[in-house]
């Protein structure tokens, strides 16, 4: 596994808990995945963040079928992650957390080639490493 890969499971770990079920991993994915859209907007618009989302889905399906309802559901100028949701629901949890894996490492690819390594830490380095959300907190209780 690349560095980067290691840092992402770290992440998805961090925000999915110690016991995976699919609803975690669904409820995480969605999570990581409007942070990403909240940190980029700003700055390459809803439909840049768009793009990138569904050229990364795109590559990943190859490993990853599952993924095509999300990558059909892609809309050009607004970004709802309902349809990441629904393909990881239907799948293992395993099967779901590889997916996911594998759709933030591709996206972490081409953001970087695009960018950086810099820009890509300073515009979502905070995301990469924030280490859960509320709601996993809430359900861990």
């Amino acid at each position: 596994m690349h560095v980067d890969e290691h840092r992402i499971a770290a992440m998805i770990a961090g925000r999915v808990g110690v016991c995976a079920d699919i609803k975690k991993v669904a409820t995480a994915a969605s999570s990581i995945w409007n942070d990403v859209d909240a940190a980029l907007t700003p700055i390459i618009g809803k439909s840049g963040v768009a793009a990138l989302y569904k050229r990364s889905l795109h590559t990943a399906i190859a490993d990853h079928p599952c993924l095509v309802v999300a990558y059909e559901g892609v809309m050009p100028t607004g970004n709802d992650f309902a349809g990441l949701e629904i393909a990881l629901l239907q799948q293992t949890p395993e099967q779901a957390l590889a997916a996911l894996l594998a759709l933030l490492t591709t996206f972490h690819e081409r953001l970087t080639f695009l960018i950086g390594g810099p820009l890509f830490e300073r515009l979502l380095g905070s995301v990469w490493d924030k280490p859960s959300n509320s709601d996993v907190i809430k359900e861990s209780e």
